[in-house]
């Protein structure tokens, strides 16, 4: 799959719409009772970029964006405002953040990973565009130099600590982090009317998520 590691402009991302989406099957039994069953193991995120587009110069960049992206053809990264970090969006993310494995004296690779929830049914998601130079990691609590006791995939988010900082049997690695959601347009056309754009209508410029 075909993947510009390049982000949207952020601050027109930072006025977007949008969010986690399910999907759900719920069927009514005669007696009145749901069942209910989940079809996706993981949520997906859809945006609305038009809601961030605020001038003419906005919309060009949106529009230069997209050409280059061929519309949908090349998937992109995306700030999601509401959620980019391995804490709440206005914490500074620490090396203890998330779980994302546990050592077993051989083990040296590692995804990043985010849980949501923590009582009666966390939800684990992959991390697969952190930010370049944000990922912290610690191994039992003890923090880690980036470049000397690990390396970053930026483009997998896939952690790699060196032979000597090999987690031994049963230690917990943890990591924090800032990352970008793997998007791509959802429309091969953009469809603006100028006069309709100055007396303040907004563009559909549709944005979803894309698994990588």
């Amino acid at each position: 799959m075909s993947f510009h590691e390049v982000r949207f402009p952020t601050e027109i991302a930072l006025h977007s719409q949008g969010g986690p989406e399910r999907r759900t099957e719920i069927v009514v039994l005669g007696s009145g009772h749901e069942e209910r069953n989940s079809r996706w193991a993981d949520s997906r995120r859809q945006f609305n970029a038009g809601y961030g587009v605020r001038s003419l110069d906005d919309l060009n960049a949106v529009i230069a964006f997209f050409e280059e992206r061929r519309g949908r053809l090349h998937g992109f990264r995306w700030r999601d405002i509401s959620d980019w970090k391995s804490c709440p969006p206005e914490v500074v993310p620490s090396a203890i953040d998330q779980v994302i494995g546990t050592g077993d004296g051989a083990t040296r690779t590692f995804q990043l990973v985010k849980t949501y929830g923590s009582s009666f049914a966390p939800w684990q998601r992959t991390i697969s565009k952190p930010v370049a130079g944000s990922v912290l990691i610690a191994v039992d609590g003890v923090g880690k130099s980036e470049g000397t006791d690990f390396s970053v995939d930026v483009a997998t988010g896939l952690v790699t600590l060196a032979v000597a900082a090999t987690p031994g049997s049963g230690t917990s690695v943890t990591a924090g982090f800032a990352f970008d959601v793997p998007v791509r347009f959802d429309a091969d056309r953009l469809e603006i009317n100028m006069q309709g754009f100055r007396h303040g209508a907004i563009p559909n410029i549709p944005i979803i998520e894309i698994r990588t």
